[in-house]
């Protein structure tokens, strides 16, 4: 499974993919305000410092201006992900850039159904929000088990990108189920490499180095 940082933090983006974890990002325009930058020169540090995708989300609802700042955003790097909004005109996007070879993520999918017709459009990758399924009383993990399931019947060449993750064991069970991306944010992924028994570890560890380090003196 692949694992997508959901950010636009350089200094967050740069920490993690020195450690060799990441394998793209997801980005929105709600963390691109969050960093209160220039979000072109963000954009553009983020495509040249990461090898793999990078979603980038078009602010436009209408057909014919996504398609517009797709192709704005495409030029950003060779790497661009155009993210749309599961929406008519955001299907019809879909369409008409993956038709130009231009890959694309359908962003805010809620039903087995949206991911069915984003793929049907021509979606690289498809991004059901389990987290804010999860806030209203539905199971986010079991809509992910249902779209895998349906694409292994079909010959979808669409990716289910596991997005609005919350913590750690919302990455346990997708990639138990297969999911072929989970995004999240950094704090989750710092969850995920601490454990206190580490910590123990170590520190019994070092503790036993300094004793043996003493009695050699």
């Amino acid at each position: 499974m692949k694992i997508f940082l959901d950010t636009a933090n350089i200094d967050e983006i740069r920490r993690f993919n020195d450690m060799g974890l990441l394998d793209g990002i997801t980005t929105n325009p709600s963390l691109l305000f969050r960093e209160g930058q220039d979000p072109d020169s963000v954009m553009r540090q983020i495509t040249s410092m990461i090898d793999g995708d990078v979603s980038l989300e078009v602010v436009s609802t209408k057909y014919e201006e996504m398609v517009q700042e797709g192709l704005n955003l495409y030029r950003t790097g060779d790497n661009v992900v155009v993210k749309v909004p599961m929406t008519p005109d955001g299907l019809h996007a879909c369409q008409t850039l993956s038709s130009r070879n231009i890959p694309v993520n359908v962003t805010l999918i809620f039903s087995a159904n949206q991911a069915v017709l984003a793929a049907k459009s021509g979606a690289k990758y498809v991004s059901p929000f389990i987290g804010r399924l999860d806030d209203i009383g539905h199971d986010g993990m079991d809509l992910i088990r249902t779209i895998l399931e349906i694409f292994r019947h079909y010959d979808f060449d669409t990716q289910v990108l596991v997005a609005s993750v919350r913590h750690p064991l919302h990455v346990v069970e997708a990639a138990r189920l297969g999911a072929h991306v989970v995004t999240l944010p950094p704090n989750v992924l710092d969850k995920m490499i601490k454990h206190p028994l580490t910590d123990i570890g170590l520190d019994s560890f070092l503790s036993d180095w300094r004793l043996l380090q003493e009695s050699q003196k």
